[in-house]
């Protein structure tokens, strides 16, 4: 029998287990049965990936059971079959338990247990996965770990990067977590509604779904009125009664939409104001100078972009290769703004830079991830103006495959600014005076190169999703004027396809170079997320193969046979809802989307952290002179993808949860009335129903939609009635009224108007095995099938 390998976060060399709740010794759990060189059980798999997460990789677990030859294959297979029966799921490198926390977590400190010790939560958080784990932290002394270095100490509403163990006191939180480092004291600032109380003082109302009613003095008010979004700071927080705190600043009335994109930025926790140190850097900072740069001011770049963008960050051009050994290529040319010269290592604003993540985008505003100086300024490729760039020359061939590229420090001037409609409108046979002049030596050799590269994706054949973005348009007062679709122009995808090169060529300099950098790394499907899929499509007629070895061409043969059939819309929402979710990581797994070996994100430093890491990187390794990455980033890149990782997922849930609460505002005061939706989601509890013309979702809880007895058919994603047959599936149009509207919580509730539809012959046979399986419940004393539930 081997000993359990020794856990590197654990200097004492204890036994997984022997800390409990915040550190404290709890009892030892039963040791596992390994017998070294042997295959241990699927019981044995699961509990030693659930007690060491850190270990939880493929090679690890061979490694730690002595595995090799055919049991490392034997293994290989054991780990899939658990992944196709949902026991099993991948993050990012390593594997863990469906619904459990990855060995390294980005937690917020909300709470304290009954001793006083600190309690965090994931920052993010699925909706589908129920209430977010409690997870114990354990505070090291001011020594450090083995008494090397200082020790990061974290405090009430303190945003934590944190290494996570399984806690073996049951009676506490599920988990145990030794701090890595503070990513943000947020100080105690919250934010939430004031309510005033009569006699003066009030009450604060939380607008988080965790959070927790407040005491408000009439001395600390500030000024506040009953229905204004207040910032507050937490005063005191005692053991008994409700805690105390103090408004700081009135943000506006809940009534103005203007105050919803603040809920969203305090409710995640997004820094939306730059430090004192921060702007004074910004400000001090001076224009890049021409060491170490070539002089690329007469080359005709230009920029394509939205109308309305203030920063413009990259930069096109492409000619027909002059080299007589390519004939029918082009050479095209991507040019980015050079942040690294300005925002170096360790300075405030690289500091800030990280802890921002990246850019977030309201409908009503933009949370910048560098100050208007460095964004909007110094670091925008303007029009007319010099300004400091990193440069990628890529030579494709005809066919359209890339067989060579050149990176260059340059300083360039941008030619033009010219607006996706603007530019698109030129090569449709509409220029204005300002395209005029650019259209054949400029803008038709761009759009010749996109010709030739879309060669090039044809045959790559990444996802191809059919999923239409909608954008909110504001009134001048801030208040929803419609949800425009925009038309996806060919403008849009040449820039984007000319991008997607530009970052493969980084990948591919850094590898050559043998540079550690982070990845945009993009996992396939799990094989349980596949069989849920597989059985959605069999139930339209569509077959799905079974194996591990999917690529993107699979899912778009998929949804080309889906393709003007009255099925279309849900099978891209089934296919969208089967894939994974891409990340940033240091270690280098391909991105499945895109269908490529080699990505990293390099063409937006002023909005992401990744790629302004990228650029450094560049910088270093090719001998660009200053601004390049230092050994300390290198050390630290398995910390810093983790934390932008979390940052993306938050900005996403950010600007879609404002949105929500634009919609459920701009709607609340026409509840009673009916509205067109169609059915975007269907779980246990009920149904999911999307407004195309509003970009909304509500819901339509199962206990209303009748007095029949509704079944779950998760193979189907149908709700059907057992008496009567009749129900709703997955991408149903029907007609809803809208029942209710929370703004704040950005929640809209209806009650189904339509009728349900006949379901098919699979559904009615789903229902006959029910029925058996509700009559033997019947059989036992006291038991009988809920109501509307299955």
């Amino acid at each position: 029998m081997s000993r359990i390998p020794r856990d590197r976060t654990n200097p004492a060399g204890k036994r997984p287990g022997k800390i409990g709740r915040a550190g404290k010794d709890a009892p030892a759990v039963e040791p596992l049965n390994i017998v070294h060189g042997a295959l241990p059980s699927r019981e044995v798999i699961l509990r030693f990936i659930a007690d060491h997460p850190q270990k939880a990789s493929k090679r690890e677990l061979a490694k730690a059971f002595g595995l090799k030859g055919d049991s490392r294959v034997e293994l290989k297979h054991m780990l899939q079959e658990l992944e196709q029966e949902g026991m099993l799921q991948k993050n990012r490198k390593s594997l863990i338990r469906p619904g459990a926390l990855p060995p390294v977590t980005v937690l917020d400190i909300t709470t304290r247990d009954k001793d006083g010790d600190l309690i965090g939560r994931p920052a993010e958080w699925p909706e589908d996965q129920g209430v977010a784990p409690a997870v114990a932290i354990r505070q090291q002394s001011p020594a450090g770990r083995q008494g090397k270095g200082k020790a990061p100490v974290a405090g009430l509403g303190d945003r934590i990067l944190a290494k996570i163990f399984p806690a073996v006191d049951r009676g506490g939180p599920a988990y145990t977590a030794r701090i890595i480092k503070v990513i943000d004291k947020r100080r105690g600032a919250a934010m939430g509604v004031f309510r005033a109380a009569p006699g003066g003082g009030g009450r604060l109302l939380p607008i988080e779904r965790r959070g927790e009613e407040m005491v408000i003095d009439p001395d600390f008010t500030g000024g506040a009125k009953d229905g204004d979004l207040v910032e507050i700071e937490v005063a005191r927080l005692g053991r008994f009664g409700l805690p105390r705190a103090k408004v700081l600043s009135v943000v506006g009335s809940v009534g103005s939409e203007k105050a919803i994109s603040m809920i969203a930025i305090h409710a995640h926790g997004i820094p939306h104001v730059f430090p004192p140190a921060v702007i004074a850097e910004a400000e001090d900072v001076k224009p890049a100078t021409m060491s170490h740069r070539e002089d690329w001011r007469d080359v005709p770049l230009i920029t394509i972009d939205p109308a309305d963008a203030k920063d413009h960050d990259d930069a096109v051009y492409a000619e027909l290769d002059p080299s007589p050994d390519n004939p029918g290529g082009v050479i095209v040319t991507v040019a980015i703004a050079d942040v690294s010269w300005y925002v170096r290592p360790k300075s405030p604003l690289d500091r800030e830079a990280l802890k921002r993540g990246n850019s977030v985008y309201f409908p009503d505003r933009v949370v910048p991830m560098l100050p208007e100086r460095i964004s909007n300024d110094l670091c925008s490729l303007k029009e007319g103006v010099d300004r400091p760039a990193l440069a990628v020359r890529m030579s494709f061939s005809g066919e359209g495959r890339k067989i060579g590229h050149t990176f260059h420090r340059v300083m360039m001037k941008s030619a033009a600014k010219l607006s996706y409609q603007q530019a698109q409108a030129a090569i449709d046979g509409k220029p204005d005076d300002k395209t005029g002049p650019m259209l054949e030596p400029i803008l038709k050799p761009l759009w010749h190169a996109y010709e030739v590269m879309k060669r090039g994706r044809d045959r790559r054949q990444p996802l191809e999703l059919d999923m239409p973005e909608r954008k909110i348009l504001l009134k001048p007062d801030g208040t929803v004027d419609r949800v425009h679709v925009p038309p996806r122009l060919d403008a849009h995808k040449l820039i984007e396809e000319m991008m997607i090169q530009a970052n493969v060529a980084a990948a591919e300099t850094l590898e050559k170079k043998r540079q550690p950098l982070i990845y945009r790394i993009h996992d396939g499907p799990t094989l349980a997320k596949q069989e849920i899929l597989r059985e959605f499509l069999a139930t339209l007629g569509i077959p799905l193969a079974k194996g591990g070895n999917m690529r993107a061409n699979n899912f778009n043969g998929i949804l080309a046979k889906a393709d003007g059939t009255p099925h279309q819309t849900m099978v891209n929402e089934m296919v969208l809802r089967s894939q994974s979710q891409a990340i940033y990581g240091p270690e280098n797994i391909g991105h499945f989307g895109l269908n490529l070996m080699k990505y990293a994100h390099f063409t937006s430093p002023i909005r992401r952290y990744a790629d302004l890491i990228v650029h450094r990187a560049l910088v270093g390794s090719l001998g660009f002179g200053e601004g390049g990455i230092t050994t300390e980033e290198e050390a630290a890149l398995d910390d810093i993808a983790a934390e932008i990782s979390t940052f993306e997922r938050r900005a996403m849930a950010a600007e879609r949860e404002t949105v929500d609460r634009l919609i459920a505002h701009h709607l609340s005061g026409r509840v009673g009335e009916e509205f067109a939706g169609r059915v975007s989601g269907v779980t246990k509890s009920g149904l999911f129903i999307a407004l195309p013309e509003y970009g909304a979702d509500g819901f339509v809880p199962i206990s209303t939609l009748g007095t029949d007895y509704f079944i779950y058919d998760e193979a189907h994603q149908a709700l059907s009635g057992e008496r009567t047959g009749l129900g709703y599936r997955l991408g149903d149009n029907v007609t809803v009224k809208l029942a209710e509207a929370i703004p704040l919580a950005g929640a809209l509730r209806f009650e189904m108007v339509s009728e349900g539809r006949a379901m098919p012959a699979a559904v009615r046979s789903f229902h006959k095995a029910g029925r058996r399986d509700r009559g033997q419940l019947r059989k036992k004393p006291g038991t009988r099938p809920p109501r509307g539930r299955h």
